[in-house]
């Protein structure tokens, strides 16, 4: 009786500790993302929207995260598809180096992107005689988006085709023939709901990306300022509007987050 009026205080006790390391967490989580909000003066909110930098900003991220998004998507499904289903000498080097942008640091990535696309770069004289050149536009944007964000979708791709049903997939490709109509009729629509939540990722994580565009792409407003550029800009020059900004930023964020754990709970929901 002793031993288990013992156990259950010491299990109240363990409880009691992870619940704090839990509170202590999410405060420190929530309280920099309510301390942004508390800064927002509600009397100059609709001033602010109307600030032709953050007005610029916003359209230059949705513009280029988008279009970035969109080709990670077209590279990314395919090389996903092709992981997933063949076996190759060195496939455990290529699977490190597709994931390498996400650990690398932004600053590193535009670096190596620079080195790569500038005039003297690796790529350089090639592009030279094409009359490109991609470092200071919005092109630059867009390839450091690419770079830093194309693998959390190709990543959510590939898990979603190496959790597929094998014995549905091999049945389909006998009673079809073809690998092709077997990938867009079968493997690519059961995938589906796990694909577009790392789109949805992609576009965030493309929209947020702050070092790679400025080492590669710089900070010029209307052509290669997104908003987080903007936010660093203006925390100097109009701390409210870099505060706005912020705001916009957190709120398209936790909306992009949410739909992805919607998507998951219905993809978890399918499987059962």
């Amino acid at each position: 009786m002793k031993r288990t009026t013992a156990n259950s205080f010491s299990n109240k006790i363990v409880i009691l500790i992870l619940a704090l390391i839990v509170l202590t967490y999410l405060l420190f989580i929530t309280l920099p993302i309510l301390a942004v909000f508390l800064r927002i003066n509600p009397s100059q909110v609709n001033g602010q929207l109307h600030n032709a930098q953050i007005i610029e900003a916003i359209k230059l991220s949705l513009y280029t995260s988008g279009i970035a998004t969109l080709i990670a998507l077209c590279l990314t499904v395919p090389t996903a598809y092709f992981m997933a289903t063949r076996k190759f000498p060195g496939k455990a080097i290529v699977d490190t180096l597709i994931d390498l942008p996400i650990v690398m640091p932004p600053a590193v990535a535009g670096v190596a992107l620079l080195y790569a696309f500038a005039p003297r770069g690796l790529l350089g004289p090639i592009l030279n005689r094409l009359g490109l050149i991609i470092p200071g536009g919005t092109i630059a944007v867009i390839l450091a988006q690419i770079f830093v964000a194309s693998p959390f979708v190709l990543r959510s791709a590939k898990a979603g085709f190496e959790n597929l049903d094998k014995d549905i997939i091999n049945s389909a490709k006998i009673l079809s023939g073809s690998r092709l109509r077997v990938f867009f009729t079968i493997s690519l629509p059961l995938s589906a709901r796990v694909i577009i939540s790392g789109v949805m990722l992609t576009w965030a994580r493309a929209m947020g990306e702050f070092g790679a565009t400025l080492m590669f792409a710089g900070n010029l407003p209307g052509l290669t300022q997104t908003m987080p550029l903007a936010i660093y800009s203006l925390m100097n020059s109009d701390p409210l509007a870099g505060v706005m900004l912020s705001t916009v930023l957190i709120v398209i964020s936790f909306t992009i987050l949410i739909v992805i754990k919607l998507l998951e709970q219905k993809s978890f929901g399918a499987k059962k």
